[in-house]
Parts: C-alpha cells; structure tokens; sequence
C-alpha cells in the first residue's frame, strides 16, 4: 500500500501510540489528520510535525461522543480530502485503579464501550461508505491481549476490545469485494500513560516504545496489507522491524 499523498485519520492522535502513528504515516508521505479530546495536546503534537514540513493536522473531538462523528469526519476530508485510512486508536481504560466486575458501575462500562466500540462503528460507518465507492480503503483498529486473555480488573476494557475486534470481523465479511479492508492489531504492552495508569509501579524500562511499534505497523501496511485476509488479526511483536 503506497501511503504518499493518502489520506489518514488517526484518533487518539495526542499521545502514545496514536501519536506515534500519526507522526510515521506523515514522514511516510501521507496526509494526516489527528484527532483528540484533549485540544492543547493534540494541537502541540500536529504543530511539531508540521515545523518539520508535514502535512498533519488536528481536530479536537470526543469519538465517544455521538454528536461528534459526522462533524469530526466532515472536518477531516475538508482538510485531506476523502479518507483512505481509518486508524481507530483512541480508547479509554475506565475508572482507575482498575475495579472488578463486582464493582464496575454500569455507567463506567458504558462510557468504555462507547468511546472503545460504539465510536469506532460509527467513525466507520461515516467513512466506509465513500471507501466503497471509491473502491479502496483501509480500517485499522488497535485491539490489545486483553482482548484474547481474562486479566482480573481489565473486564470493561477487555469486553470493549473483544467487541472491536469481532466488529472489524464483520465489517470485512459484509464489504467484502468492495475494496475495503479490515485489520485488527495488538500492539502489545507499551511505555504509556494509559499503561502507567492502568499498572503503576511496572518496569515500564521493559516495555517496548510507541514509536517502535508504529514503525512496525506502518510499514506493514506498505509492505503487506493488501495481501493479508480482510479482519485478520496481527500481533505487532510478530512483525517485522522497520
């Protein structure tokens, strides 16, 4: 997949991986917009790419927040043009230190689900469409082991990765032969906030790095992408290094 002059949008773009992301897919050539809640962040992290003469912009929207999809996607293509990669990066933990099930609020496993699962339907389900007629496209949700593993106190977030993966599943069997693929990755365990959050006190020195992991995503998808099944699903520490 040749990414020179594509269109990506990278959510939870601000920090960690999604900003790592952001920073690959610019210095592989490719248009890139980034999106967060958090405005100042996100607008620090676009304007550091840009001094370097990308062609990166922020948006701050909550993918949680329903209102925001059509708005958030309206704003991007007015910016890149219509979007050729969807990078859905942008979750949340819950309420931390991380609770059991017994103690999990309803609310609280709501919100996870909204912004972790319910987001990324829509923000596909507002691009998907124009990736089919256009007849390309790629979806590429960041999923985690919890998503495979039951971790005691990880319940919300692992149901939410769960549900994300198998919604890229489906989505790849009904747009089959349209030209729109899915692809499910776990980037395993990183040195990032939400990490530090979720396990204070880890080594976090034995963790691999955002920026190495998304040099291994990113290069991936020049390299193989377009020959691997729609909603397969890859480990990034199975990749191979950038």
């Amino acid at each position: 997949m040749k990414l020179v002059g594509k269109a990506v949008l990278v959510t939870g773009a601000s920090r960690g991986l999604g900003q790592a992301l952001m920073a690959t897919f610019a210095r592989r050539g490719a248009r890139v917009v980034g999106v967060s809640r958090h405005a100042g962040e996100m607008e620090a992290a676009a304007a550091a790419l840009r001094e370097e003469g990308l062609d990166v912009h922020a948006l701050a929207y909550d993918v949680g927040d329903k209102e925001s999809i059509y708005p958030l996607v309206g704003a991007a293509t007015a910016l890149v043009g219509p979007i050729d990669v969807l990078v859905n990066n942008a979750s949340t933990l819950g309420p931390t230190p991380l609770p059991l099930l017994l103690d999990t609020a309803c609310e609280d496993l709501g919100r996870v689900l909204e912004v972790n699962v319910v987001g990324p339907f829509r923000l596909t389900k507002a691009v998907a469409g124009s990736m089919a007629v256009r007849g390309q496209g790629l979806v590429l949700n960041i999923s985690s082991d919890a998503a495979v593993s039951a971790y005691p106190r990880w319940g919300a977030y692992s149901v939410s990765k769960i549900a994300l993966e198998h919604l890229g599943r489906i989505w790849a069997a009904e747009l089959e032969g349209t030209g729109v693929r899915f692809l499910n990755v776990d980037p395993g365990e990183m040195d990032t906030r939400m990490y530090r959050d979720a396990v204070p006190g880890a080594d976090y020195a034995q963790l691999q790095r955002p920026e190495g992991v998304a040099a291994r995503l990113v290069t991936m998808m020049e390299g193989r992408a377009e020959s691997l099944p729609s909603g397969t699903r890859l480990e990034a520490a199975k990749l191979e290094a950038a």
